[in-house]
């Protein structure tokens, strides 16, 4: 949640400096990231590794809104704020400006939360980010992600297109370069990610052998066609964390018998 409210208000900022559709932006950004699974990026591999037909969350947050949203009824939803949903991930091209701003703002917004978690966790330290790069880009989180936002207004006004300079862009790779290196690889962040996969594949089947928990909107869509492993995967890919967790303890770890 805290990384859709940060995406939404970059994406209204750059949106209203631009002149563009501000409500678009701010509506396809807070439906970008519905349908990620619990623990990110580790569980949508594990469901990836286990639905048929493989697991994006960026087709499932579009899933969620055109069929999952009102009890399996949907949302009413323009073909715009639709396509931008759809489209957010950098390997695809949303048809509208408002959704090219939200692409780029999901990104600076991504890296920007992980950077301010890996220094309040100690990983690193802003120091650590090499100067030739601060020089570019300004020496704390803040900054940097003041340059980026600056940086594609300018860079955008009156085109019809949404991007960076080439300086800048070159330099938020590098940042992102040193984010995998450093923090993304770092074993005290990729220690539980293996735990996490196995959780999450085991809580899919669980449920494959148990559609009879599944809530009553979800079972009632087997009946419009829609697959047993489908509605599976909807169901635990909309768990949060805690809540997989919980449901992962309560279904297989054993309890300490109370003695009389």
């Amino acid at each position: 949640m805290t990384h859709t409210l940060e995406v939404s208000q970059n994406a209204r900022t750059i949106a209203k400096a631009l002149l563009l559709n501000e409500d678009l932006a701010e509506a396809i950004a807070l439906g970008h990231d519905l349908g990620h699974t619990p623990f990110g990026h580790a569980g949508e591999r594990a469901l990836n590794e286990v639905c048929p037909g493989g697991f994006r969350h960026n087709e499932q947050s579009l899933r969620i809104v055109e069929k999952l949203e009102n009890y399996g009824q949907g949302m009413n939803l323009t073909w715009e704020v639709r396509d931008g949903i759809l489209n957010h991930e950098m390997d695809l091209t949303p048809s509208t400006l408002e959704g090219k701003v939200v692409r780029l703002s999901d990104k600076i917004a991504y890296m920007h939360h992980d950077m301010d978690d890996a220094i309040r966790g100690g990983i690193i330290t802003e120091d650590q980010v090499p100067k030739d790069l601060c020089d570019v880009i300004g020496h704390t989180n803040g900054e940097w992600l003041d340059t980026f936002i600056h940086d594609i207004v300018a860079n955008s006004l009156d085109k019809d297109d949404i991007r960076m300079s080439e300086e800048i862009y070159d330099a938020f790779h590098r940042l992102r370069k040193f984010m995998f290196d450093r923090v993304y690889t770092n074993p005290i962040a990729k220690g539980q990610e293996g735990k996490v996969e196995v959780m999450i594949k085991i809580l899919y089947f669980y449920y494959l052998d148990h559609v009879d928990l599944l809530p009553d909107y979800l079972k009632n869509m087997m009946n419009l066609g829609e697959t047993k492993e489908r509605i599976v995967c909807d169901y635990v890919s909309s768990m949060t964390d805690r809540y997989a967790v919980s449901m992962f303890e309560e279904v297989y770890i054993p309890h300490t018998w109370g003695v009389l």
